[in-house]
């Protein structure tokens, strides 16, 4: 009876198996960054890597329209439709539809919790911050673009001519839109501010009530 010949490996196939693992080790990296690049711009990328002073941000984002929450500082808020950045969520939105940074900017950020070179509770930008980060000349474009509230100036005066107390009539002046559209705080209805009986919507302060709120 004869014998089996015993197997013997060729140069060849012992070529092949480093290339096959490190096809493996490529395919894993691909597919961990394409996962860590679209966590990157969910909310909860924010939080994850600046856990602390991002908390309050992050609650007034998954806040229920209609529900009683705190705002970014804690301050307790009636209703939540108040907040833009609530009524953003409601419609689909994220967080990065408002603010655009590089995933570079990210890491240094990340970096400078990790070493505790942060504010807590985070600054709140201001209108010309979250214009200068988009990269626009027209602070309007913030809001009024395409992708956002597709309208002119005029459009959006006329939008809301019912009122007794147009707030989109430029009577004292052209107004920035986040003079009184607020974020992750209460918004405000600064016409309050020398006409009492201006009609309040709902979850928004008056100019009065938000002199009152803590801001740290």
């Amino acid at each position: 009876m004869s014998k089996t010949e015993p197997s013997v490996k060729t140069p060849s196939s012992k070529r092949k198996k480093p290339l096959i693992i490190v096809a493996v080790v490529a395919a894993v990296v691909v597919i961990a960054g394409a996962g860590f690049w679209v966590w990157h711009e969910q909310p909860g990328f924010c939080n994850a890597i600046c856990h602390t002073p991002m908390d309050g941000y992050l609650q007034t984002y998954e806040a229920e329209i209609g529900q009683p929450t705190t705002d970014k500082w804690g301050n307790e808020v009636a209703d939540a439709s108040g907040m833009m950045a609530t009524v953003h969520r409601a419609d689909g939105e994220t967080c990065l539809d408002c603010h655009v940074p590089t995933l570079g900017e990210q890491i240094s950020e990340g970096a400078n919790w990790v070493v505790g070179n942060y504010y807590f509770p985070l600054w709140e930008r201001t209108s010309e911050e979250l214009v200068a980060a988009r990269g626009l000349d027209d602070p309007d474009q913030f809001c009024l673009n395409e992708g956002c509230h597709n309208m002119t100036r005029e459009e959006l005066e006329a939008k809301t001519s019912d009122r007794e107390f147009n707030p989109h009539t430029p009577q004292h002046g052209v107004a920035e839109c986040t003079d009184c559209h607020k974020a992750h705080r209460a918004s405000v209805l600064t016409c309050t501010q020398c006409h009492d009986e201006a009609e309040v919507p709902a979850g928004w302060l008056t100019y009065d009530e938000e002199q009152d709120i803590v801001a740290y």
